[in-house]
């Protein structure tokens, strides 16, 4: 980069380079301080741009520019997909295959993987770690090849994975019992476990590789880890026993964590005794969190499943600076290389959404496939070749219907819904919101657009003290909820009511038509 200085600015004409003006010499006593004032400005913002260091990464690490050379990733748990996107040109590339839809996956004899769900990379970037909660899985796969390298098997319902700075060793947060189980980078095998409260959620790890972070999602604790010697630390509460994602601040000073349930981001101090810093109310089904450093400051960027938007704060003073409506119920979200995008997997719209970070605008929406869960930015995931090798269309994983419910003569529509096609059959998902808090209803099917006549269960849940939930069903429901039905006035709608002794009461939430 050169800058060229005009002519009346000094004695005679010069070419300043970054190189030359990064001398010992003061700009001021050079160039006057008007133009070293400039001049100096200008630089630091080069300086920042070029050493901001994006998640994971430490903040003293390089951007890297976006690229062809770069992949977006998202783990689609409907669809057992995971989807390729170029970011250069926010293009689908096409998707991985780990398993097979419903209802072909439920065999015993099934060797797939189901409920692709969590992801994390390699710190060379070569390889993704894909974990599967229905099949207990991790899928290690080369990232210039997108193939499957080597699949490991963990306890009960891992829920994600993620290399050690060091690139040495992958933590994987089991779930469903009460440990991390430990793999070797090199075999892929396990070697120790951390044992901590039942229901470990998610870790992350401090950019300088001394701590991990592990929140639970059955305990209302975040236990930290040294990670030289596996041993807890320190321990930080949960106001909420459900956390499903955690993220460091790439200086090394915050640990942000969300509250599904109860719809709120907790921060603490990265560093000892790991003190509560700040507790922020997000809203309804908050899901994920994530950073972008930028020539205005650090950001966190936080999805809101319920109210279909990303909010965006400053880690300095911890104020709203930003409300992105992205689309249905947003889920996974990860940063380009350069924190100049925040991609977020768009969970109830099989879609994934490129948001500028400088407007806070959501600049671009690449179809991908059922449900995406996790994201995960690669830098230079591909060093070389056009890295499509492998690579399937979306085929049946980029066909679903998508629907809205919302209180008789509503204005907006809280609750989303997306029947995912497998074939045979569907997977319903619905994302419900604005109902009581902690109080049992039913997703049915009626005769009537309004709720009424006969009505069909088609599942029971309860909510959140935030008075959402997420929802699912199965079976052939598409033909009779959607106007291409061969056959009308068979139809039926979908509604949601409150249940008192396993029977439904009045809707309060009916199907959009």
């Amino acid at each position: 980069m050169t800058h060229r200085l005009p002519l009346n600015a000094l004695t005679q004409p010069l070419d300043l380079t970054i190189a030359t003006a990064m001398t010992r010499t003061p700009l001021t006593a050079r160039f006057g301080p008007t133009l070293g004032t400039t001049l100096a400005a200008a630089l630091a913002a080069v300086t920042l741009t070029a050493t901001a260091g994006q998640a994971p990464g430490a903040a003293s690490a390089a951007d890297i520019a976006i690229s062809h050379r770069d992949r977006v990733y998202a783990a689609e748990q409907f669809s057992n997909t995971v989807s390729v996107t170029d970011p250069a040109d926010n293009r689908l590339l096409g998707v991985i295959r780990l398993g097979d839809p419903s209802p072909g996956n439920f065999s015993p004899l099934y060797r797939g993987q189901v409920l692709v769900h969590g992801m994390g990379f390699s710190p060379d970037h070569r390889t993704l770690a894909v974990v599967s909660i229905g099949s207990n899985s991790v899928t290690f796969i080369d990232t210039q090849t997108n193939t499957v390298k080597h699949t490991t098997y963990v306890g009960r319902s891992p829920h994600e994975a993620f290399y050690t700075p060091d690139g040495k060793e992958i933590w994987v947060t089991v779930r469903g019992e009460n440990y991390v189980a430990v793999l070797d980078a090199k075999t892929f095998e396990e070697k120790t476990r951390i044992v901590t409260p039942a229901g470990p959620g998610m870790q992350i790890f401090s950019p300088d590789g001394k701590y991990g972070y592990i929140c639970s999602s059955f305990n209302p604790e975040t236990k930290v880890v040294s990670v030289a010697d596996h041993k807890i630390v320190g321990t930080v509460k949960q106001e909420s026993p459900f956390c499903p994602n955690i993220a460091a601040s790439p200086d090394g000073t915050q640990v942000w964590f969300t509250l599904k349930d109860v719809g709120r981001t907790q921060v603490f101090d990265a560093k000892p005794p790991f003190a509560p810093i700040k507790t922020i109310d997000t809203g309804p089904i908050t899901n994920h969190v994530n950073f972008a450093r930028t020539p205005k400051g650090t950001f966190a960027y936080v999805s809101i499943g319920g109210l279909n938007e990303v909010k965006v704060f400053r880690t300095d003073d911890f104020s709203q600076v930003a409300t992105i409506p992205v689309g249905k119920l947003p889920h996974g979200v990860w940063p380009s290389a350069d924190g100049t995008r925040i991609y977020v997997g768009l969970e109830n719209a099989d879609a994934l959404a490129a948001i500028d970070t400088a407007t806070q605008r959501v600049v671009a929406n690449v179809p991908i496939g059922q449900a995406p869960q996790a994201i995960a930015y690669v830098p230079n995931a591909v060093p070389e070749g056009d890295g499509t090798q492998n690579l399937q269309p979306l085929g049946v994983a980029g066909q679903a219907v998508h629907l809205t419910l919302a209180p008789a003569g509503a204005t907006t529509a809280p609750t989303s819904v997306s029947l995912f096609d497998q074939g045979l059959v569907q997977v319903l998902q619905a994302s419900v919101t604005g109902l009581q808090p902690k109080s049992a209803y039913v997703l049915a099917l009626a005769d009537n657009p309004d709720g009424s006549g006969n009505v069909q269960a088609l599942a029971s849940f309860m909510t959140n003290p935030a008075g959402s939930a997420i929802v699912n069903s199965i079976g052939p429901i598409r033909q009779v909820v959607t106007p291409d039905s061969a056959a009308p006035e068979k139809r039926r709608y979908l509604m949601v009511a409150p249940q008192a002794d396993g029977k439904p009461g009045t809707p309060v939430q009916v199907q959009q038509l």
